[in-house]
């Protein structure tokens, strides 16, 4: 799928947008698309390895190098490594991005991290890590956006979810409870802040061409060896959609749906989570570890 794909300039000129876990994938996908369409950028990320994160994290020059992105297209960006559990932090890199810009118009909470680790053998620090970086991350992210939002009476918020924030998954536990949590969460602020003019949305990715996902665990995890590759997994991932040849999903897919969520035409669009899954959910699916008598 082409990244230019529903591409509209000046869909979303003079916002400003703050997104985290901008360094790399759809964080990244999601700063150059909006500042394609006309977005100011502020954007953070973490920068390192999660203690019990099973895949390399994001780096400084990953960073760099979405902030000479988001630069190319012609619009400011201000960027810089926040840990989005750090509460103080992310509400001063807030307070910075409103100084910078005078405003945020958009903030989406993308910053996640998944672990596949077999429910009775998960300790409680891979369980902290994942529910801390996904849900408490996203509070720290758009409580202090929101501040801001309620003063002007204006705002539209996009929440990461996922697939697994509606299913289940193997191995998988804590990342299926911190989805289902931010679906939660969505419904609430949506309900919360629609009085002032927010709207609160959230995406639903399935399987998505990113570290998170085709990384050397997670081919271990769906294959059984440790020799897999990165065309066996879009092979496999074929197989993850209904939709004919669609195999792990470019993060532009979701930043198309970001942009639209937070452009006028989804103007009267507040409390959904919207699928980003090429008809993943649709699929009856059938039974992995079937018993017999």
């Amino acid at each position: 799928m082409s990244a230019d794909q529903g591409f509209e300039a000046g869909r979303h000129a003079g916002k400003v947008a703050l997104i985290s876990g901008g360094a790399r994938g759809q964080g990244r996908e999601i700063a150059v698309r909006l500042a394609r369409e006309g977005a100011d950028i502020a954007m953070f990320d973490l920068c390192e390895q999660p203690a019990t994160s099973q895949y390399p994290g994001a780096t400084t020059d990953d960073l760099a190098e979405t902030v000479a992105l988001v630069e190319e297209t012609g619009r400011k960006v201000l960027s810089a490594v926040v840990d989005a559990r750090d509460h103080a932090a992310v509400d001063a890199f807030v307070d910075d991005a409103v100084a910078w810009a005078g405003k945020i118009d958009v903030v989406c909470a993308n910053a996640g991290l998944v672990t596949w680790v077999p429910f009775l053998d998960l300790s409680p620090q891979q369980w902290a890590d994942v529910m801390d970086i996904n849900v408490t991350g996203v509070f720290n992210t758009v409580q202090p956006v929101l501040r801001h939002m309620v003063a002007r009476q204006q705002g539209s918020v996009v929440l990461t979810s996922s697939v697994n924030g509606v299913e289940p998954g193997e191995s998988i536990a804590h990342y299926t409870a911190s989805k289902h949590a931010v679906l939660g969460l969505t419904k609430n602020l949506a309900l919360e802040f629609g009085p002032a003019n927010i709207r609160v949305n959230a995406v639903m990715p399935s399987a998505v061409n990113t570290v998170m996902g085709n990384n050397s665990t997670n081919l271990k995890w769906i294959f059984g060896r440790d020799d897999a590759t990165e065309d066996d997994y879009l092979a496999a991932t074929r197989q993850w959609h209904v939709l004919r040849n669609r195999p792990a999903l470019h993060p532009s897919a979701v930043a198309d749906v970001v942009s639209w969520l937070c452009g006028h035409d989804a103007r009267f669009i507040t409390g959904t989570a919207v699928p980003v899954d090429a008809g993943h959910l649709v699929l009856p699916g059938f039974n992995h570890k079937p018993l017999f008598d």
